[in-house]
């Protein structure tokens, strides 16, 4: 009796409750969320369109890039067999030598755009070659002629630069040379066979 009395007692309640304030309310909350929220929406859809118009300029001038070709001769695959065809590789250059002593030891053959000495990239050490880039080709032909120069007491070696082919290897395969350990018992010392036992 004591449940339906509690029952009956909820229905009158939950029968007699007005919604509509609570709704008119929470409305009223939400409302008040909007007009805080609409300044911070407002200023991220600009910042979003900012963003897209950089976007579309910088595809712009991508474009612009890709179809112009560059006055000063450099980007692009051609030009980079160019720049091999203006250069020459410098071997047994000692490890002291500076690219500005270099390019003073090549000035003679014409003017030198780049000399580059590569180095080791853990130690930071030089590998004892060069490049050097001049800005004709015919620079190339005049400094071949100071193949055998020396410099730091060393005779340097002048040959024009080559330019690797993707794809093209120099031949070393993974063929069965040296190091190539047979299968079976090789290498491991001279045994009696699998079933000895000294006992």
């Amino acid at each position: 009796m004591a449940d339906n009395a509690q029952d009956t007692d909820q229905k009158e309640y939950m029968e007699n409750v007005d919604y509509s304030e609570d709704v008119e309310t929470k409305a009223g909350e939400v409302n008040e969320l909007d007009e805080t929220i609409d300044p911070e929406l407002e200023e991220l859809k600009n910042r979003m369109l900012e963003m897209e118009k950089e976007a579309q300029r910088l595809r712009e001038l991508e474009e612009n890039l890709t179809k112009e070709p560059n006055e000063d001769g450099q980007g692009g695959e051609g030009d980079s067999d160019d720049a091999d065809a203006r250069s020459i590789y410098v071997g047994n250059v000692d490890y002291v030598t500076t690219p500005e002593e270099l390019q003073e030891h090549f000035k003679g053959s014409g003017a030198i755009n780049r000399v580059t000495i590569l180095c080791n990239k853990f130690t930071g050490h030089p590998k004892g070659f060069a490049y050097v880039e001049f800005g004709t080709t015919d620079a190339v032909t005049k400094a071949q002629l100071l193949d055998g120069s020396m410099l730091h007491g060393r005779p340097l070696k002048v040959n024009p630069k080559r330019t690797n082919v993707p794809g093209v290897n120099r031949g070393r395969g993974r063929g069965r040379g040296y190091g190539f350990a047979p299968r079976g018992r090789g290498f491991r010392g001279r045994g009696r066979g699998a079933y000895y036992s000294p006992y």
